[in-house]
């Protein structure tokens, strides 16, 4: 498949620390390419350089063709980018509906007097939008039964989850997902390994996965890119990573080693 997006030779730094050092790889379309490494590889900054929160000091991102280096965050997100955050980051005040459909605004059309006054063609889009996230997302992602809940009473796993409904709502080319797995339990991570794969498979979106758990990893992923201190030190097919020597020795033979402890 065409490459949707490519990473040509990243470099970002904070003061003398390299966090990105000439970071090259490319994510096809309807795939799922995931982004691996130790703690402190770079690998959040790499995501944050891609979706704009961070400008690196020289290469490119090259997104559906058109180079978005110096696009800001809003647009990246507006022409098909969309996120999650490692930390869940949602209005916890606001109930899950109300969460998911902020993903869905940036796709809204009306100006902001008759959005105030909630009149007319304002009223129109947001009740198609409510319709839209109601069949596309909350019924796909299965939670229906917490759509009107405040998202600070939920429990973690349910919150990762409205943060993915969030991302969904945006209908977004490539997804982004940063630790969706991150502090779950067993059943809650397969869950969600479900939901990844049936976004890659039945919508054809590419997915961007940043992800610990070796198991998910080499279950779900075509493409596997792994860092070690802000370099690319392997990349393929899991298989290909799987038997890596230098991956070994910087990461996968650390977890084994781990594991096999338990």
């Amino acid at each position: 498949m065409a490459d949707l997006l490519e990473v040509e030779a990243l470099t970002l730094a904070f003061g003398g620390i390299r966090a990105l050092n000439g970071v090259s790889f490319s994510a096809p379309a309807g795939q799922i390419t995931a982004i691996i490494g130790p703690n402190g590889a770079g690998k959040t900054s790499l995501f944050n350089s891609i979706s704009g929160f961070y400008k690196p000091s020289s290469g490119r991102v090259v997104f559906d063709g058109n180079d978005i280096s110096n696009m800001p965050a809003h647009r990246r997100a507006g022409v098909g980018l969309a996120r999650t955050f490692q930390n869940v980051a949602l209005f916890r005040g606001m109930s899950v509906l109300d969460n998911i459909k902020l993903g869905g605004h940036g796709r809204l059309k009306s100006n902001a007097l008759s959005a105030m006054w909630y009149l007319g063609h304002a009223r129109d889009e947001e009740m198609k939008l409510r319709r839209e996230i109601e069949r596309d997302v909350i019924d796909f992602l299965e939670i229906d039964h917490i759509r009107n809940l405040p998202v600070a009473g939920l429990a973690y796993g349910l919150q990762k989850r409205v943060e993915l409904a969030r991302a969904l709502a945006m209908q977004p080319k490539v997804l982004m997902l940063d630790e969706p797995v991150a502090g779950m339990n067993r059943e809650e991570t397969e869950d969600m390994a479900r939901f990844i794969l049936d976004i890659q498979e039945e919508r054809g979106i590419a997915v961007l996965l940043i992800e610990h758990d070796m198991g998910i990893v080499m279950d779900i992923s075509s493409r596997v890119v792994v860092l070690n201190f802000g370099e690319v030190i392997g990349s393929g097919t899991p298989d290909d990573v799987r038997n890596n020597p230098e991956v070994i020795r910087a990461y996968l033979g650390g977890q084994a080693a781990e594991r096999s402890a338990v």
